[in-house]
């Protein structure tokens, strides 16, 4: 799953026509890894519709696979899993790659973690770099013994899960939905109150699933911001059917472009709507976006809607460091629009950046700079000096990161000079088909 000088993928995307249509972009990954996970770990069978079938999502699956779950796919993101019970994981005969995909690649630990097996757990280049000491110390404390690692606890990991897991009340150090649900997933073999406390909220999916699958999950404010989760331990999952909505994570990159190429008018449909993911979309109401929602609905627990989108002038403003759990991965995109502000844009508390698929925060600095953006770094800050426009011309390098070439590409559907990266082929392990649904809404990306 590693991008080669042999399969590079190199694009160019220029200023666009009016953008308009309607689209529905794929299914949430954090929804489709969850289903995947606990349709492997419940009793009976689970089906799965709207799936996101990216190389991330499909790498979660090949691993339930390989833990003795039966997984299938009868259709375009339908898929069916026969689950094999909580505590049910067989010990795989080979590694579990999964290649780009942090998130799966956590949670998995943490289901694994609660079974009596071993395990390995590898990824591609990028993934190798990224920390999991941040997972590994909690299941430790539950029972889980590392028996080898690379250096600074990064993969690969051969990873023991516990014969008797125990609960624990766990505090997260920092605001993770991967930590705090590689925990509750580790906690489902344990018995008594696995507890997590979280001093901001994160994304809820696991918890909201959790209960979907039937167990006791219960969620309590804890302080200003955050969140204590307890769950009860030992529960027989009973297999439930899942909807996936479509990601807000991918639908920023269409509604970012139609929101800065001047006249258009696009309608993304079927988008999840949780509190917990929509900080993007708060922050762009209070820079004067036009986002309107309509047809809202929920499914499985989910909030959702259709997003109209407008062209909109944009000003600059400040984003709070609490906000960042519910829009960590729209950071990149959210600096292309703060370039076509007016006005400074400041965005507080961005550390958890610089440990996603690159030194995120640095990347996103770089993308601007070689486009001609003024943009500074302080500390976890970023500052970002907005003129209504932005030049273009520049190379972006995206260090195997999909978020920073799909955010690239969108500058320069909107700038006065086309944008270029080096290597697109990692916009596959989240949005595949993103540039033919850019191209599908007017986008002259190639």
């Amino acid at each position: 799953m590693s991008s080669t000088a042999a399969t590079l993928l190199p694009l160019t995307a220029r200023g666009a026509r009016p953008l308009a249509g309607r689209v529905r972009v794929p299914g949430d990954k954090s929804i489709s890894h969850r289903a995947l996970i606990l349709g492997a770990l419940a009793v009976g069978r689970t089906t799965v519709t709207g799936l996101l079938e990216g190389e991330d999502v499909l790498a979660t699956g090949e691993a339930m696979r390989r833990l003795g779950a039966s997984v299938a796919r009868t259709g375009p993101g339908a898929w069916v899993i026969d689950g094999v019970g909580v505590g049910g994981f067989k010990a795989p005969d080979q590694t579990l790659d999964f290649g780009n995909s942090g998130t799966g690649c956590r949670l998995v630990m943490g289901a694994v973690a609660g079974c009596p097996v071993t395990a390995t757990f590898d990824g591609d280049a990028s993934l190798r770099r990224r920390p999991m000491r941040r997972i590994l110390e909690p299941l430790v404390r539950m029972g889980a013994t590392v028996v080898q690692a690379a250096e600074g606890d990064r993969l690969p990991v051969w990873l023991a899960g516990a014969r008797d897991p125990i609960p624990i009340e766990y505090a997260t150090p920092v605001p993770s939905a991967q930590v705090k649900s590689a925990v509750l997933l580790a906690g489902l073999a344990a018995p008594g109150h696995t507890v997590v406390i979280e001093s901001e909220a994160t994304r809820d999916h696991t918890e909201t699933m959790l209960t979907h699958f039937g167990a006791d999950v219960r969620v309590e404010p804890q302080g200003p911001h955050g969140r204590r989760i307890t769950l009860v331990g030992q529960p027989e999952l009973t297999a439930a059917p899942v909807t996936v909505p479509a990601d807000p994570s991918s639908a920023a990159f269409p509604l970012v472009a139609a929101l800065l190429v001047p006249g258009s008018d696009v309608v993304l449909a079927d988008v999840m709507t949780n509190p917990l993911r929509t900080g993007l979309f708060t922050t762009l109401r209070e820079m004067g976006a036009a986002i309107e929602e309509v047809a809202v609905r929920r499914d499985g627990g989910e909030a959702m809607a259709d997003l109209r989108v407008r062209a909109s002038d944009l000003v600059g403003v400040e984003v709070p460091a609490e906000r960042a759990p519910a829009m960590i991965d729209e950071y990149p995109v959210l600096a292309v629009a703060a370039a076509f502000a007016r006005g400074t844009t400041v965005m507080r508390g961005l550390k958890e950046l610089r440990v996603k698929e690159s030194d995120r925060l640095a990347a996103t600095a770089d993308l601007l700079r070689v486009n001609g953006v003024s943009v500074t770094i302080e500390g976890d800050d970023m500052i970002i000096e907005g003129r209504g426009r932005a030049p273009g011309g520049g190379l972006v390098a995206t260090h195997m990161d999909h978020r920073i070439a799909m955010s690239a590409l969108v500058m320069g559907l909107a700038s006065e000079a086309s944008v270029a990266v080096d290597d697109a082929a990692f916009i596959a392990t989240s949005f595949p088909g993103f540039v033919d649904t850019m191209r599908g809404l007017g986008g002259d990306i190639g």
